[in-house]
């Protein structure tokens, strides 16, 4: 082989092999790229607890009433159709369309933990076959009804009742179709209702006992100041009679014995107009130092020396 010959094959073989690690190279740089590019995605698909905040539970398709009601009266209603062993809506035996044996606890599995605003309450029933009005309902398991009680505003509540069915074999759960939760709402806002008639009622009777309490105050209070009216006019009333009596007793004398005449004028040569016996009453119009005119009962006029009258006993 010539020496040219021999520096083309070496030549050649340079080429593949710088050929072949360029490829290697390229392959190596692509198969880095798509590892990279899969982590990414792995990452992008991971929650981040950090970044979104946790979501409130999401409340099942149950039914939800607000009421024009006190968040005290709202829970009355709620807690006596609690202690009414009742499960509403729904029934067993078509003879028997009341579901009876209901009992209150403070909570059960076949709702998730509620650890949001409002107060909660759990009503179940054990052992029903196969309730009405729960979907695809089989076999024997528990009745569980879930109530959230909300206050809006002081006079405003909202009320989310869920229900649901849990077969004890299969654990299988059977959501209500909305009956249940329909019939539970409406026995809660008629005991509301005949709660709050009956606190209308009660003010109405507690307004009218106050309005009677006034108008019998008023009344007696009128009598004691015509009582009082009528005893200051009897007090007036005796006052001037006692004044009348001390003006009479001051203006009127009787004649002393044995009787005196009574003159014309007063002087005791003045003509004498008519004998007067011995404690004949005078009433004294006119005095003099000396001499008193008086007047007679019988409206005679005349005068009398003052030594012969003295003051009425």
């Amino acid at each position: 082989m010539s020496v040219d010959k021999i520096r083309m094959c070496a030549n050649r073989r340079a080429a593949q092999e710088e050929f072949s690690g360029r490829e290697s190279n390229s392959q190596l740089k692509i198969d880095f790229l798509s590892l990279l590019l899969l982590l990414l995605v792995l990452l992008s698909s991971l929650p981040s607890s950090a970044s979104s905040p946790p979501k409130e539970p999401v409340l099942g398709p149950g039914i939800t009433r607000e009421f024009s009601a006190t968040m005290e009266d709202t829970l009355q209603a709620v807690h006596e159709v609690l202690e009414d062993q009742t499960i509403h809506g729904t029934w067993i035996y078509d003879k028997q369309p009341v579901l009876m044996g209901a009992t209150i606890v403070e909570s059960t599995p076949l709702f998730e933990p509620w650890n949001q605003s409002g107060k909660v309450f759990y009503k179940i029933r054990k052992d029903a076959i196969a309730p009405r009005h729960f979907l695809d309902s089989a076999d024997q398991g528990t009745i569980a009804v879930r109530y959230i009680v909300t206050s809006i505003s002081p006079e405003r509540v909202r009320l989310h009742i869920d229900a649901t069915y849990v077969e004890n074999t299969h654990r299988t759960s059977h959501i209500s179709d909305g009956t249940v939760e329909a019939a539970e709402a409406k026995v809660i806002e008629d005991h509301l209702h005949a709660i709050q008639t009956t606190e209308q009622e009660n003010a109405e009777a507690f307004r009218r006992r106050e309005s009677a309490d006034l108008v019998r105050a008023t009344e007696l209070h009128q009598r004691e100041d015509e009582k009082a009216l009528l005893a200051a006019a009897q007090s007036s009333s005796q006052d001037l009679e006692q004044q009348i009596k001390v003006l009479r007793h001051e203006v009127e004398r009787r004649v002393k014995a044995p009787g005196v005449e009574l003159k014309a004028a007063p002087f005791h040569t003045a003509a004498s107009i008519a004998p007067l016996a011995a404690y004949t009453e005078v009433i004294v119009v006119i005095v003099t130092p000396h001499w008193y005119g008086v007047e007679l009962h019988n409206g005679q006029h005349g005068w009398i020396h003052v030594d012969n009258l003295e003051p009425l006993p």
